[in-house]
């Protein structure tokens, strides 16, 4: 087969290929969503979130945070963060609000991207299409932990402070976790006890956590910390209900859910509101 034969072949095919797809861009939405088979930043027309006034209990978890988001939405270096502890008192609800309240703030100085922990492992791809763009972004994970083999911890370790590259300076990580350390703790256990070098096996591990620069702790809430989340919900909806009849009601459903949180204190204001006939 001759050259000149070859070269037609391949202007055909190159001709009949679809084309590449364009890098994705930071444009047109505040909030996007990572889909690494595509290479692809879903925009998020609506993000799901609450007022940060209406986030109760978490005072001084809302002032770092937002203090560090908005630090970072004026231009300024920030801390990468941990928002770690009980589960359902706002981890995820207050990196939401604090970025809605940035760009309140700053008009689309912010852009919220969510990765979802399967995909961790393609951080440092997403971090490459963010490091050549103008506009600052915070990078999401939710609910983020790692069990045992599972080395896609790797990833994350080597972008928050390590790699060759490192962070790019437009770009703040933040994860939620009800684990301290990203891991259980008879994980840790195990490297401690099956390990040549224990110490440093389970180094490795924990180390992961003390890359971000802010930790900050959620905690179980008490009644009266409750109470305050549902009146502060019940006043934004406008439910016309008295505090009395609330809170027993509250009280009574914190009871069947087994304990206290933002999320239940939610989960009992959207019951209220269908009992009473309140839109949300």
């Amino acid at each position: 087969m001759d050259t000149e034969l070859l070269a037609r072949i391949a202007a055909a095919l190159e001709r009949i290929a679809p084309p590449p797809a364009p890098p994705p861009r930071l444009e047109g939405a505040d909030a996007f969503v990572w889909h690494p088979a595509q290479q692809r930043l879903a925009p998020v027309a609506k993000v799901s979130r609450v007022d940060l006034v209406l986030l109760q209990g978490v005072a001084r978890q809302k002032d770092i945070i937002l203090e560090n988001t908005l630090r970072f939405a004026r231009g300024f270096p920030a801390n990468n963060a941990m928002l770690w502890g009980a589960r359902g008192m706002g981890k995820s609800s207050l990196v939401k609000a604090a970025h809605a309240e940035a760009n309140r703030l700053h008009p689309g100085s912010l852009a919220l991207i969510e990765i979802h922990r399967e995909d961790i492992r393609t951080l440092p791809e997403l971090l490459g299409h963010l490091r050549v763009q103008e506009r600052r972004a915070l990078v999401f994970c939710d609910d983020l932990s790692f069990e045992k083999e599972d080395a896609d911890y790797k990833a994350l370790k080597s972008v928050l402070d390590g790699g060759i590259e490192g962070r790019p300076a437009n770009v703040l990580f933040y994860a939620t976790s009800n684990r301290r350390h990203l891991m259980p703790r008879d994980m840790i256990e195990n490297e401690r006890g099956s390990a040549i070098n224990p110490s440093e096996a389970v180094e490795e591990k924990v180390s992961l956590s003390d890359r971000f620069g802010l930790w900050v702790g959620f905690h179980n809430c008490d009644q009266d910390t409750f109470f305050a989340m549902i009146e502060g919900y019940a006043g934004a909806m406008d439910l016309p209900v008295s505090q009395e009849e609330l809170r027993a009601a509250a009280v009574e459903w914190s009871v069947t859910r087994g304990g206290r949180s933002g999320r239940v204190a939610w989960q009992f204001i959207q019951e209220m509101a269908g009992r009473l006939g309140v839109k949300g």
